[in-house]
């Protein structure tokens, strides 16, 4: 590949040299951050020379080159730019920052809730189940004995991650914000406190007590905040803030008792007697703005809603949907807003799912068909912008059937018991009434796909490889000389890491998801270890990732967690270098799995055949693996 001319056309189509903020890259891909995005050219960068991919995420472009072939692209796009070349860590920062108030405010609700939705999820799951299991148990369709330990406590467990709620939101924002969560969680458990009178009680009974603030100023309601996000935040901001300014004054020999104390108790105080009072006021307005809004007859709001729902995921405001979700839940025991997010997921999926039967075009084919299986799991990213939003007709068949969706769910009450899970693993928490669920998505998938098919697959993608025509960057390019010719027959390939083989959608990442970059598997690991495959040749080494070059034929990637780029090497070791030779079973890498968690890092490992195309078919395990003895994935001829 020419790779200067590779660089010169990035630099061409994101604006040219002045619309550079800065440039890093990590083991697969160019990621810049851009002054103007909307100089920005992603049609004809799609299709420059050796780019495999582009989206945007973290404030950055990030343009997929594949391992080996980005770092020299990077080279030549730094000689000739002249842009500031600054690390990972640096790069993110200056994504992060250069959105407005309002991008930077979503961005942040997102880091706090993504690392609770797994407790939320957990809980949705077994309110959704316990709440069918009464259904069918008092209208006499099924006998259960409703004494027996499991069913009273699996009674007990469903709702406890929303009891506490405002504890784990409390401790994850504490992290976001830079205090200590510990502390946070403190100014959770005092919004909790037994003394004050539960929030779910005061629609029945109304307020029981009121308490004087500010010396008499005026009295405020004795109630806990069950259920409530945005008080929780914002108390736990100032506790933070709080913390980190007394950090700076306080001494060092009585830090440790006066911080804490004067942050707690100032934080505490200012909660209880405005902050949760005002932004409770705040909160319910919001929830009772939008359930307004999905209550407008005959389903005209939710068909809205439903149809602008994924233009609201490319913006990145999806995040704050979750406290709409948890203010639902506790203000009407079900969230109707969770029916229209899996309406906007299906929808996708459906429509990718159109653009890959129908297109002869093998690249678009691999990428478009698990892209859409991962939207119909809820995970939408690879089919809207690896898919969808680049022909961008699919992605408004999508709406459509996303708004037809939605305006079904309206019409028919549809509601859920939790949140955290959409697509087809979304029935769990709709198991009160899953039929209209199915419609609720059949009925999406079916009008997004049906669009799709008839109007949205561009004619040029129709067109099979051998009929597209050749030009210099789509002209075969001849094999390096160290790379080894694949092998005739099957090739296995053992596991590099012992744990549990899944799917490439679990990673999350749009690249990897949409096997941009050549299908794989990941691992879930068990042990923070790497061992060689087989017999090869070590062609690149990130830190976090790394690239070989089988005797076999195979190329591989293996890239232990999803953006680790950003720890810059730390909690791993690295055994092995560039252009080692390696065996069966040798150990090239550790990590410390606990480490990089704490981090906020998943350490899901994708392990990519980056040559995949060479292969009629790969073939995948799932399930439980130990390295190196595991075969992982085998290669057909």
């Amino acid at each position: 590949m020419d790779y200067k001319k590779a660089a010169s056309e990035v630099i061409e189509h994101i604006g040219g040299k002045d619309n550079i903020v800065s440039a890093a890259h990590c083991a697969t891909r160019l990621r810049l951050v851009i002054a103007d995005n909307g100089k920005v050219n992603k049609t004809e960068l799609e299709n420059a020379t050796g780019v495999q991919g582009v989206f945007e995420a973290q404030g950055q472009l990030q343009i997929i080159f594949g391992t080996g072939t980005v770092n020299k692209v990077y080279d030549e796009f730094i000689a000739q730019s002249g842009a500031a070349a600054v690390s990972k860590d640096e790069a993110k920062a200056q994504g992060a920052a250069k959105g407005n108030w309002f991008q930077r405010a979503i961005k942040t609700l997102g880091d706090i809730f993504v690392p609770i939705i797994p407790a939320i999820v957990a809980s949705g799951f077994l309110m959704g189940i316990m709440e069918s299991l009464n259904f069918m148990v008092n209208n006499g369709f099924i006998q259960l004995d409703t004494t027996s330990s499991i069913y009273v406590f699996a009674q007990l467990f469903s709702n406890v991650a929303y009891t506490f709620l405002p504890i784990l939101i409390a401790f994850s924002a504490a992290k976001v914000f830079g205090g200590n969560p510990f502390l946070g969680a403190v100014i959770g458990m005092i919004m909790l406190h037994p003394n004050l009178q539960n929030a779910w009680t005061v629609a029945t009974e109304g307020v029981h007590t009121y308490q004087e603030v500010f010396f008499g100023l005026y009295k405020v309601p004795l109630v806990g905040y069950q259920g409530h996000v945005i008080p929780v935040i914002i108390a736990v901001w100032l506790m933070c803030f709080l913390e980190k300014r007394l950090h700076k004054v306080v001494p060092a020999m009585l830090d440790l008792f006066v911080t804490p104390l004067v942050s707690v108790f100032v934080t505490g105080y200012l909660t209880l007697a405005a902050i949760g009072p005002v932004f409770t006021t705040i909160e319910n307005a919001v929830i009772d703005g939008v359930q307004w809004l999905i209550a407008i007859p005959f389903g005209i709001g939710s068909f809205l809603m439903g149809g602008l729902y994924a233009t609201t995921v490319v913006s990145g405001i999806h995040h704050m949907y979750t406290i709409i979700d948890l203010g639902q839940l506790s203000a009407y025991g079900l969230t109707f807003w969770l029916p229209l997010a899996s309406s906007a997921n299906v929808a996708q999926g459906g429509a990718a799912l159109a653009v890959a039967l129908k297109t002869r075009n093998k690249k678009l084919k691999s990428m478009a068909l698990p892209a859409s299986l991962s939207a119909f799991m809820g995970i939408t990213e690879p089919a809207i912008f690896g898919v969808n939003l680049r022909f961008f007709r699919p992605f408004i068949a999508a709406s459509i059937g996303a708004a037809c969706g939605a305006l079904y769910a309206s019409i028919v009450g549809l509601g859920a018991t939790g949140t955290g899970v959409t697509g087809i693993f979304g029935i769990l928490l709709h198991l009160h009434h899953p039929i209209q669920y199915l419609i609720t998505i059949g009925i999406a998938t079916g009008v997004a796909f049906v669009i799709s098919w008839f109007f949205a697959v561009p004619k040029d993608e129709e067109q099979t490889e051998e009929d597209t025509p050749t030009n210099e960057q789509s002209a075969p390019q001849p094999a390096p000389a160290a790379v080894a010719a694949p092998q005739q027959g099957s090739v296995s390939l053992a596991s590099p890491l012992t744990g549990e083989a899944v799917s490439l959608s679990e990673t999350g990442d749009p690249a990897f998801s949409a096997e941009v970059l050549g299908k794989g598997v990941a691992v879930k690991p068990k042990e923070g270890k790497v061992f060689a495959p087989c017999a090869a040749t070590v062609s690149a080494v990130m830190g976090h990732a790394i690239g070989l070059t089988c005797d076999n034929g195979a190329e591989l990637l293996i890239h232990v967690g999803i953006d680790t780029v950003n720890l810059g090497g730390k909690h791993y070791t690295c055994h092995v270098e560039e252009g080692q030779r390696v065996k069966a079973g040798d150990l090239m890498l550790e990590f410390d799995i606990a480490a990089i968690e704490k981090e906020g890092y998943k350490t899901i490992t994708p392990v990519i055949v980056t040559n995949s195309d060479d292969y009629a078919d790969v073939s995948r395990v799932t399930g439980a693996v130990t390295a190196p003895k595991d075969t992982l994935m085998t290669l057909t001829r």
